[in-house]
Order: structure tokens, then sequence, then C-alpha cells
């Protein structure tokens, strides 16, 4: 990459990085912060941590808090061009390919989860009981390390022995060396998120129809169900478009470079933070259980730090 300071503007340049990079750090820590408090919320009830969709919220939590963390140690080590052995990048890298895709994937099985709940009711706490949330758990996390193992596969067959003790610029692009291993890349995400959207859809579908159907409570749980599924639709479209970034800013880092910092940073808010923003409102903020228990705690230690 280009030396900043040899670009026309480098010092008004490095100050905007500098700025960036000092904002990205605020939002994590706040976000970080969200996802930690929610977390101990959560495991303050036993309804909680017995319940598949408060289960697979926390699973979420957990998800974007990893990856918050390790993506900012890399946008880091990036912006300071920081290098680092290939073979431990290799090992911050599988973290962050598989939790990238996560959450995604969980928000896929809450839909199913809303959807079991509204449309087949008397089944519901059959199909979603704790045993089979957490075999579900253990299947979203090989479904989102396939993924992975493809990226991964493609540069261990790829690359030297003398390349892993090289130092580089930590990034997935580091693991291709080929262009067809870009597309294939971006075929399995491709291919995983088709899957997730065509189930969004029709759980969707489903919901509107019961919701047309009910009436009183039920009309209005099912309306509830039909937002908190759209929700998940615009989280996964978020997601799905993180996977075009690495292609336009590829595009824009030969046209301009200023441009192509500020595209960067944009899609990083957007289309990294923003999804992994969007769980705790949707579960945090608009379940009345979890609100409630999360005011009642706010509060008591509000008054109890007043009394001391």
């Amino acid at each position: 990459m280009a030396d900043n300071n040899s670009l026309p503007g480098g010092e008004s340049l490095q100050n905007q990085i500098k700025d960036q990079i000092v904002t990205v750090q605020i939002l994590v820590i706040i976000f970080l912060c969200i996802n930690l408090l929610l977390i101990v919320i959560f495991f303050t009830k036993e309804c909680f941590y017995t319940t598949t969709r408060y289960i697979l919220f926390a699973v979420t939590l957990l998800s974007d808090s990893f990856l918050l963390f390790m993506s900012n140690i890399l946008v880091i080590f990036a912006q300071f061009h920081i290098t680092i052995q290939v073979w431990l990048c290799i090992i911050i890298s599988v973290v962050v390919l598989v939790y990238v895709t996560v959450t995604p994937v969980t928000l896929t099985a809450m839909t199913l989860e809303r959807y079991v709940a509204i449309c087949m009711p008397l089944r519901h706490g059959e199909l979603c009981s704790t045993r089979n949330t957490i075999h579900c758990i253990l299947i979203i996390h090989c479904l989102s390390s396939l993924p992975c193992i493809v990226i991964l596969s493609t540069f261990f067959v790829s690359a030297s022995l003398s390349f892993y003790k090289q130092y580089q610029l930590c990034s997935v692009e580091v693991f291709m060396f080929y262009i067809w291993q870009q597309h294939l890349r971006s075929a399995v995400y491709q291919f995983q998120f088709l899957i997730m959207c065509i189930i969004l859809v029709f759980s969707y579908v489903k919901i509107m129809k019961v919701a047309k159907a009910a009436s009183g409570e039920d009309k209005k749980s099912s309306k509830k169900g039909l937002r908190t599924v759209a929700l998940h639709g615009f989280q996964l479209l978020l997601c799905l478009i993180q996977l075009w970034c690495p292609f336009i800013e590829a595009a824009l880092f030969q046209i301009d470079f200023i441009l192509f910092n500020n595209v960067r940073y944009g899609n990083y808010i957007m289309f990294f933070l923003a999804p992994r923003c969007l769980s705790p409102l949707i579960y945090g903020l608009r379940d009345e259980a979890f609100f409630h228990t999360l005011k009642n705690y706010v509060s008591f230690r509000l008054c109890k730090r007043n009394t001391i």
C-alpha cells in the first residue's frame, strides 16, 4: 500500500485516519459495553437462559462481541501498518471468518423459531426445547465454519511452508493467491446467504398469512413477529452487502487512495458495525420482558450506587 505521507495532502489524510480510528474505538467500546450489559441481564432470570429465542439472542451477543474485538484489532493493525507472521494471522482470521457468519446464521435460526412459535404453536415447546437449542447452536457453528474451511483449505494447498513465517498485513486477502480463490470465497458466501434469504422470505410469508387470519391477541403477536422477521431481513441485507465491499474497495484503491480510505471507513461503519448493533435493539429494547428486566437492573444499580 502506498505511504500516506507520499500522497497529495498526506498529513491531512493521516489526521483524518486518526480521527476515524478514534471514532471506531468509541463505537466499538460502546457496543461492547451494551453487549456485556445485555449478557449479564440474560443470566439474571431463568426464563431467559431456558428459552430458545433468548438463548439464540445471547449467542448473537457473544458472536458480535468476539467479532467486534478481533476485527477492531485488525483495523488498528491495518491503519498503523503493523505486520504479523502469517501463522498468527491464520489464528486471528479463523475467529473472524467463523463469527462473521455466526450472527447471520443465528438470525436465520431465530426467524425459524418465530415461524414455529406463530405458525406451529402446539409444537413450539417440543421443537424449541433447551436440548434442541443446544444442538441448534452446534449446527450454527458448523455451518458458519464452512466458508472458513473453504478459504483456508485453498490457502494451505497453495502456500509454501516458508510463507507462514513471513510478516504480512493481516487480512483475508493474505490467503488469496489466485483470482479463482476470491471467486470461490464469494460464491460460498453468496450461496449461504441465498439459502438464508429463502428461509427468511418463506417464514415471513407464512407468518403474514397467520397474521391476516388471526384476531385479537394472536393478531398482535403475529404482527410483532412479522416486524421482528423484517428487521432480521434488514440485518441480513447489511451483512450481504458487506460481502461486496472488498470488491468495490479494491477497484477504488486503483483510482484514488483518499476515496478508497473514506469508502472503506464508511463500509466498516455501515455494513460491519451497524448490523451488530441491531440485535440489542431488536431483542434488548423491543422485547417487553427483557427490557423490563434491563430497566429494573439499571435502576437498582443506580439506586445502590447513590446510597453508598
